[in-house]
């Protein structure tokens, strides 16, 4: 039997402090509402409210952990410079 392939997903969250979270998920509305009730990461657990800015669609669990991990790397006004040219992209 072969394993269906989940979606698996990046997103950014800007924090109640303006301050940006990285994660990946497989189900982004279960994700946000785990963040904003305290059962997300340690960091937005104390940085509550959240909002989801940005989320991108990777074909595999490795791939979406590798992006992450490299946005992690990235300094805010490149993940800024990415957030904005996702938000035009969707009108």
């Amino acid at each position: 039997m072969q394993k269906i392939p989940k979606n698996v997903y990046v997103y950014i969250l800007r924090c109640s402090d303006d301050s940006l979270y990285t994660g990946w998920t497989t189900n982004l509305e279960r994700r946000l509402s785990e963040h904003n009730a305290g059962r997300g990461g340690r960091y937005t657990r104390m940085h509550r409210p959240v909002d989801m800015v940005f989320a991108e669609e990777h074909p595999t669990r490795s791939a979406a952990m590798q992006r992450e991990a490299a946005i992690k790397r990235w300094k805010r006004s490149r993940k800024l410079a990415l957030i904005e040219s996702h938000q035009k992209n969707l009108y």
